[in-house]
This record gives C-alpha cells, structure tokens and sequence, in this order.
C-alpha cells in the first residue's frame, strides 16, 4: 500500500490528480474536486483505474521534487547506466484559447542510456467502475461515457491499449509526452504532445511569477510558498470555493471507518485562508475567498452552512460506496457529508473574523458584504446560549462547547470593530454589546477550571480542547494572564502526543469506535499560541520540527500516526497548509 504521503498533488484549479513515487496516478475526479473519479484506485482498488508511467522494472527514486514554486512535479529513477524522469503537471490558465478545462501532461525523459518504460492506462469511471467505450480519432485514443469523453495521446499512441501494459523505450535527447485531454458535455479537443509541452512550461512560469508576489520578507518563505500553492490549486476557480483536500474517506485511523469525504468548502476554512493569504501579501486572493464565502452562503443568510458544494449549494447526504475496498481496508468509503445538517456556532466568528481582516488592512466592506456580516452577528447575538456541534463535529448530542463560546464572542466583538468605521444603528450597537458581555461572563464563569487551570471542552467537562489555541488571539483575556498561559500549558502537556504533536480532544471520546492520529492544525496553532504569549522561541522550535515532518515534497494531511509518522486522512489538506501559513506570520511578528 503506497503511503499517503507519497502522494504528489497535481491541480489545475478544477480538479486534482494524486500521482505516487512509481508514476501511478490513482486518484482523479472529473470534471472537477467532487465529480465522479476516473482514476480511484487511491481507495477504489485496481478495480477503480489508475494511470502508470514510470520505468518498467522497480528501480530507487533518486531525485523528487517539485520544480521551484511552481505546480509541476518530477520524479526520477535511478537506472545502472542513466536516469529515467517523469515530469507531470495540469494546466491551470487555458481561458482565452480552445483548450480542454482538464489538461493533464506527462512526460517521459532519459538521461545517460535508454531507458525502459512501462504505461498502464486504464480509466474507470464512478461508482461502479464503468469501462469507457473505446475509439481512436487520429492519434488519438479516446474512452467514452455517455457525455463524459477522455482521450490519450502521445507518440507512442497507437501502442496503447485501455487496460493492458505496454512498454517502449525512452532514449536521450527524445522525450515521449502523454496528454490526457477531458470532455464533459462540449466538445473534445485535441491537443498534440509539443503544444501540450509548451502549455505546461508556460503555466510553470506563471505559477513562479505568482509565487514572487509573495511577502518576500516571511520566514520559512519556500514552505509557505509550498502551503499558499497548495491553497490555490484546492481553490475551484469558476468559483472561488476552497475545498477541504481534493480526496474522499482516506482514513484517519488506518483500517478503521473514520473516513469522511472532504471535497467540499468549508466557510471555517475559507476564512482562515484570507487571513493566510492576505498576511503573504496576496489581497487579491483574500478578497476571492471572502467574495466566495458571503456569495455561497446568500440562501441561507443569516445562516451559516457548515459547508458547501463548489456551487455554493447544500452537499448531498452521505452514503457509503458498495464494493469499494478503501484505503488499506478503511471502508467506509463515503461520498456526502453528515456535518452538513449540524448547527456549529463557531463558524461565524472565523467569517466575522476574516471580514475584520480585511478591514484592519485598508479594505472597507462593500455594503452587501456588511450586510451580511451584520447577519451573521445578529445571529451569533440571538443564539450564542445554545448547544453546539462544534468544530470538530462529533456526531452526537449537541453541548455547551467552550471553544464555540469563544468563537462567538469574537463574532461579535469583530462585528463591533468593523462597526467603528461603517454604519450601524444605535439600538443594534447597544445589542451587541449586551451579548458581547454576556458572553464573555458566562465562559469565565462556565468555561474554566481552577482545578485544572485552564479552559476546557465544554462547560462542566473535565476535558480539554486544541481548538482552544485560538485562546490568546481572541482578545477575551490578556494573553499573558495566568488562565491564558495555563491553559496554553495544560493543552501541551494533557493532549501532547509526543514531540510537538496533538490531539484535537482526549482520544477516543467522541463516540465512534476506534482512535485517530494527532490532529496536525493544532500543533500550528500551538505555535502561534506560544508566539502571541511571548515565548517565540519555543515556538520557532515547535515549527522547525513540524516542518521536518512534512511529506518529501511538503504537503501535509490532516492528522499524523505519533508512532510511525506516518500522514493520515485527507491529503493535502486545506486546513494544515493554511495553519501553518499563519504559524509562519506569527514567527514574523514581534513578540506580543
């Protein structure tokens, strides 16, 4: 079983690609993150297609590595008398030309002898695995379902066959390019391997012309770089939406049924992805994912989902895949999401939070934007005294989350900030804060533990909760104060799993079967928790060390086995990279 971490993360800004260390591409969705995929072997098994190109013996991986800053991947194998590479990337920019949204480029290349090479391309469509209807179009091999179309071609075209192995020799100084072009209800284009090249090379460039925008003072510049790519390319761009990873139900407990499909847009997620982008120096990235976020969430106003599809529409309810075998045998595999019907009060102080953001750097809200956010502390101010799902969205009764109060006292708070430079009626202002007050009083009072010395989970609990990292940057308390630093302390001791890992909450208390890995977010916030209360070396280490941790390419998933290392759940996940964005200004930033 290939390692998750193995994983390389292809993107064009519509969908992703997963391609392994051995040239196996096993994951793909088509026509975008949520659609059906084409290549599931990642959870589907062999049953599900995969697409190989890599050498045709085993042979060690001597070099891989994206090129620098930039989205295209090359992996290269050590042979006895040379070096065979594949280089592979997608490409994002095709608007203004007749191009394919999805146009995936893989190139084989021989350096020293000729190398022997083996393709295997065999897409599956769905849930069912569907074999295409097969025809050739020129060089082109062409696999068809219905108003879905998927063509090959190369210049070892007419070689191929769907399913079966073939293998050719790649010779130095003559590269062979493979180019996947895809078609969902308009025309196919075809596209030859030499344009497809230049396309890729071109799209190269932009990304690294991008990346140069980026704040060239932050520290760790190249791994947030790394993190901010990431970001971008798990941004479905017709739209704006972020999604949570571009995979569904890798598990974070292998062989267990912790296995959610996250190729949805959480707005948690979008808002702290415009503060990550907005510190890097990339407003007009913030500005995007704000613009998403109030415009998805119009037909639920004052509501705030807790998440959403590409479209800005509820997702579909959750299932289980019949048949399919899962990642090292972790079934549930699951498409849907559960959380979506949950009321989680947190959400709207991460979005009133992001609005103030923007605001605080020079960016007044346009009128409807206010408007909504007045909504949405409106809300917060009516039902802030109810139980809650909360962030982590346990799947049970509903309680008094502790974090969730926070969260909806900086919801307010932020609200009243933003209100000192835009308008707002007497009457609301007063209204706001009543609640502000209110809770602040109810979680000193029923958040904290003396016999602890810290916050906890919920109110009367005796656990805690990661979540409550967000403590010292809230602004409830001082902090430097005793309850601040304590709870900080009691975190890092209680819910360490070793090194500068975490648990989320005491594992296995959210009534499911099973335990998970250490929670990968928490640790970056662990940092910027360390670093606002004055103890920036420690968390300049704590950084230093979850960098280290990193898959070889620098993608991270959402939790991590503190036994083995090993990545687990989703990958590359949205939260991690955008947490570590963050972790990384904190750095920055003189000590509070």
């Amino acid at each position: 079983m290939t390692p998750i971490a193995d994983y390389g993360l292809l993107g064009d800004t519509r969908t992703a690609a997963l391609s392994s260390s051995d040239g196996s591409l096993d994951w793909m969705c088509v026509p975008r993150f949520d659609g059906e995929p084409v290549f599931g072997r990642l959870v589907g098994g062999s049953a599900a297609g995969s697409f190989r190109l890599g050498p045709a013996v085993p042979l060690p991986v001597a070099d891989r590595r994206y090129r620098e800053h930039t989205a295209t991947l090359q992996t290269s194998w050590a042979a006895p008398d040379g070096r065979l590479t594949l280089t592979e990337g997608m490409v994002a920019d095709v608007g203004g030309q007749l191009l394919p949204a999805t146009l995936l480029v893989r190139r084989l290349s021989a350096e020293g002898a000729p190398a022997r090479a083996r393709v295997h391309f065999d897409p599956r469509l769905g849930e069912r695995h569907r074999p295409p209807r097969v025809r050739r179009r020129g060089t082109d091999l062409v696999c068809e379902w219905g108003t879905l179309a998927l063509s090959l071609t190369c210049e070892e075209g007419a070689a191929l066959e769907v399913g079966r192995s073939t293998t050719l020799t790649v010779s130095p100084g003559r590269p062979v390019t493979f180019v996947v072009t895809i078609a969902h209800r308009e025309p196919l284009v075809h596209v030859s391997p030499d344009a497809a090249w230049a396309l890729l090379e071109a799209d190269g460039s932009r990304w690294a012309a991008w990346a140069g925008r980026v704040d060239p003072d932050l520290p760790f510049r190249d791994a947030v770089i790394r993190s901010l790519l990431t970001l971008r390319l798990l941004t479905y761009s017709p739209s704006g939406a972020p999604v949570a990873a571009p995979t569904t139900s890798l598990p974070e407990q292998p062989g267990g049924l912790r296995n959610w499909d996250y190729r949805y847009a959480w707005p948690r997620d979008a808002s702290i992805g415009v503060a990550a982008f907005l510190g890097a120096g990339l407003g007009d990235e913030a500005r995007g994912f704000l613009w998403w976020l109030l415009h998805a969430s119009r037909l639920q106003r004052p509501r705030l989902p807790v998440l959403l599809t590409l479209d800005g529409r509820l997702p579909p309810a959750e299932r289980s895949l019949r048949g399919w075998p899962g990642y090292a045998a972790s079934t549930p595999v699951r498409v849907g999401n559960g959380a979506a019907d949950q009321h989680q009060l947190d959400g709207y102080g991460w979005v009133v939070d992001a609005a103030w953001v923007m605001v605080r750097a020079g960016h007044p809200l346009y009128s409807e934007t206010w408007r909504a956010i007045r909504g949405f502390v409106d809300r917060v101010s009516e039902r802030w005294s109810e139980p809650d799902a909360g962030i982590w969205e346990i799947r049970g009764d509903a309680v008094q989350h502790v974090h969730s109060k926070l969260m909806a006292w900086l919801a307010v708070d932020r609200g009243l900030r933003i209100a000192e430079t835009h308008r707002l009626s007497d009457r609301r202002r007063r209204r706001w804060l009543a609640a502000r007050d209110a809770i602040g009083v109810d979680v000193r009072a029923a958040g904290y533990s003396s016999a602890l010395g810290s916050y906890t989970r919920s109110y009367g609990s005796p656990d805690l909760d990661a979540a409550l990292l967000v403590l010292p940057l809230v602004g409830l308390e001082d902090p430097h104060s005793s309850r601040v630093r304590g709870t900080v302390d009691a975190i890092r001791e209680r819910l360490s799993a070793g090194g500068p890992l975490l648990f989320r909450y005491p594992p296995g208390r959210d009534g499911l079967d099973g335990t998970e890995g250490a929670f990968l977010p928490c640790s970056f916030w662990l940092v910027r928790a360390l670093a606002c209360t004055g103890r920036r070396d420690e968390a300049l280490r704590v950084f230093q060390d979850l960098l280290a941790r990193a898959s070889s390419l620098g993608l991270y998933a959402e939790e991590m086995d503190p036994t083995t290392g090993a990545h687990l759940g989703n990958f590359p996940q949205a939260l991690t990279h955008a947490a570590l964005v963050q972790a990384a200004l904190a750095l920055r930033e003189p000590e509070a």
